[in-house]
């Protein structure tokens, strides 16, 4: 196989990122949410949106009520809560934009107001729930005793212990007031409870997905104590007596409060996925679907994919290998970076150059890891030349992997992604190309 040319290299980045650019696309409230509306009921419709496509799903929402219904706005109780830097003009819903992943006094304050909006439905009213991945971290209401400063420190110990999302989701659920059914139990006594949802988490669990508001929580309080030891992550004594309380369980299965509840699943990570195979196949690569559900350590995973790769390539084949999923880091080092630069970081020291090879890696939100910031990078890209580059410039990659600073790598040779808010979220979307 002949070597790539620079133009070559350059065909090959863009393509990448215009593959990613398809996956995000195929999953933007803009093009999935409106067929799953419903019509306006006799009473009010109360809508309250979380997450990272909270604010783009309310405004959606809301035009396709003023302009496709001409309802009134005195029927619509409208709020909506995402990632700051995330927000989006939505008349007729008040936006309110709030921390990630680490929760803050603004996202206390909007869940508050979501709260009591729900608890004064009537039997008239129907409830609109549109919920986003994010949504664990804007909708916070710390039960019993338990403060802001408590919460953010227990969330800030979970991310950096390597936990999956669905274990620090569990606990989550069982320090909260909203999260694991108790959203839909404040609303019980509207007409109708329907959830519409962006999965962003693997296998699309409704329970996982921005802790489970609006539906029955399969977890118990005895897991999520199990999680915290497994994890050591150190709880304070608030926290123990929640975790410890069996009147603060969260409503399974049967309980009266689902009774009117509905959840439907508007787009999952595989829709993205495949709009990005179907980008490749019209570029010309056979498309090596690997699923939207890999998890595991993103160095590990890398390492994985590298060797596939390598043997595609032996073998001669133009394939584009395409992975989903939510990939963790256990941080051991003082650098910054996320799931999908530590991936594209350890993609690139596997691959160490080979020439018909190149990656992105990316979190289909616009952000991976970082300090909270709209501004943080969504990933990385890796081309034949990277590790050669960085070196040049006198970076130490296996150091750099093993300090966790996978940004400072990318970030000095210019090979961050960094699309922006993108007001969606289906986890990551990781595409090599080989050929």
């Amino acid at each position: 196989m002949t070597a790539p040319s620079p133009a070559d290299y350059a065909a090959s980045r863009t393509l990448l990122l215009g593959f990613l650019d398809e996956a995000i696309a195929a999953a933007h409230p803009s093009r999935c949410l409106v067929p799953h509306l419903p019509a306006p009921g006799q009473g009010r419709l109360i809508i309250l949106g979380a997450g990272k496509a909270g604010g783009s799903m309310a405004a959606v929402a809301s035009r396709f009520y003023r302009e496709e219904h001409g309802v009134d706005p005195s029927r619509i109780v409208g709020l909506a809560v995402a990632r700051h830097g995330y927000g989006e003009e939505a008349p007729m819903i008040r936006m309110v934009e709030a921390g990630h992943p680490v929760p803050d006094q603004a996202g206390i304050d909007a869940t508050t107001d979501a709260l009591r909006i729900a608890a004064d439905a009537g039997p008239d009213d129907d409830v609109l729930v549109l919920l986003s991945g994010g949504g664990s971290a804007n909708w916070i209401a710390p039960a019993g005793d338990l403060t802001l400063t408590e919460k953010q420190a227990i969330t800030k110990a979970l991310l950096r212990s390597g936990a999956p999302i669905d274990e620090i989701n569990c606990v989550r659920k069982h320090l909260s007031r909203i999260k694991g059914g108790r959203l839909a139990m404040m609303a019980r006594n509207a007409r109708s409870i329907l959830t519409l949802a962006i999965s962003d988490v693997p296998h699309d669990d409704p329970a996982v997905i921005a802790s489970g508001p609006t539906v029955p929580d399969p977890s118990t309080l005895a897991d999520a104590r199990a999680i915290c030891e497994r994890r050591g992550i150190p709880l304070p004594e608030t926290a123990k007596a929640l975790l410890n309380d069996p009147a603060n369980e969260t409503p399974k299965a049967g309980d009266p409060s689902f009774a009117r509840a509905e959840y439907r699943i508007i787009a999952r990570p595989i829709d993205a996925l495949e709009a990005a195979s179907a980008a490749a196949i019209r570029a010309g690569y056979e498309p090596v679907m690997l699923g939207p559900d890999v998890e595991g350590e993103a160095r590990e995973v890398a390492a994985e994919h590298a060797r596939l790769a390598l043997d595609m390539a032996a073998a001669g084949r133009k394939v584009a290998i395409i992975s989903g999923g939510e990939l963790t880091v256990t941080i051991k080092g003082e650098g910054h970076g996320g799931p999908n630069q530590e991936y594209a970081l350890a993609l690139a020291i596997a691959l160490d150059g080979a020439e018909t090879i190149f990656g992105i890696a990316a979190d289909t939100d616009g952000t991976d890891g970082g300090r909270g910031e709209a501004t943080d990078p969504a990933g990385g890209l890796v081309d034949p030349t990277t590790l050669a580059r960085a070196r040049a410039a006198g970076l130490d990659p296996a150091a750099m992997l093993l300090d966790n600073d996978s940004t400072k790598f990318f970030d000095t040779i210019g090979d961050l992604v960094q699309p922006g808010p993108t007001r969606t979220n289906v986890n990551d979307c990781r595409i090599i190309l080989v050929g």
